[in-house]
């Protein structure tokens, strides 16, 4: 039986994959994320590794790059850059200016499936969000954790998404209703240090995370099934089959 757990409080969507994001009142939700969802990324050129997209792990800047959209549908058109040039998206000057942040080049690159480190959606409570702020010292800041879905729960309960994991979530009333299946704790890298806003580093936020913690706060999930999210849509939580969770 599936029971109301909160409301959805914020979505986002990252257009570009470490650059900064978009906040939204309404999404689609499709089998490969949110649609228009880190559909883009810039690649590091000769690299050969697994992983050759360039995060704000190895260059915090790309957090002040802005995605600038031009048309209300479809994938940005250009991007402003932190001294406020606005470049075409798949320019040379545009991915010459990363390349020169970077100091090896770079190209813009972009995949109709998403580019994703886990899984297509993550998600994180708002009281987890200011838990964690607390044990740091700092602000809350939600884009520091980078979600695409904010959730505001009953309990209140910092890192109460632990306790869905294997279970659903459903955004909406009715049999229809967009659903995501929680499929694994979402464990996290030095990206939370880094301050949305001026790219400064503050270690202690990490540190927070990993005491006690096994380095994780919020979860991944899989879409189940499409559909539309809103702001203030009731979110109801369908434990796996023999899990109950903390009472």
């Amino acid at each position: 039986m599936a029971v109301k757990i909160g409301e959805l409080e914020a979505l986002f969507r990252y257009p570009v994959k470490s650059m900064g994001g978009e906040a939204l009142e309404t999404a689609e939700l499709g089998w490969h994320g949110l649609d228009g969802d880190r559909r883009l990324a810039l690649r590091r050129i000769g690299d050969r590794g697994g992983f050759p997209w360039l995060t704000a792990t190895r260059l915090p800047q790309l957090l002040l790059f802005a995605p600038v959209r031009r048309t209300a549908e479809g994938l940005p058109t250009h991007v402003r850059t932190p001294g406020g040039e606005e470049l075409a998206l798949f320019s040379e000057q545009l991915a010459a200016e990363v390349s020169r942040r970077h100091g090896s080049p770079v190209e813009m690159t972009h995949l109709d499936r998403g580019i994703f480190d886990e899984a297509s959606v993550s998600l994180i409570t708002s009281a987890t969000v200011s838990g964690i702020a607390e044990l740091a010292g700092h602000r809350a800041d939600v884009r520091r954790f980078r979600p695409n879905i904010l959730v505001s729960s009953l309990r209140s309960e910092a890192f109460e998404e632990d306790d869905w994991v294997g279970g659903l979530l459903s955004f909406g009333e009715g049999d229809q209703a967009a659903t995501i299946g929680i499929t694994n704790r979402d464990e996290r890298c030095s990206m939370v240090n880094y301050d949305p806003d001026s790219a400064r580093p503050a270690p202690e936020v990490l540190k927070a995370v990993a005491r006690g913690r096994d380095n994780k706060a919020g979860v991944y999930a899989a879409v189940i099934r499409c559909g539309r999210l809103a702001l203030g849509q009731p979110v109801y939580f369908r434990p796996a089959v023999g899990h109950l969770g903390r009472q």
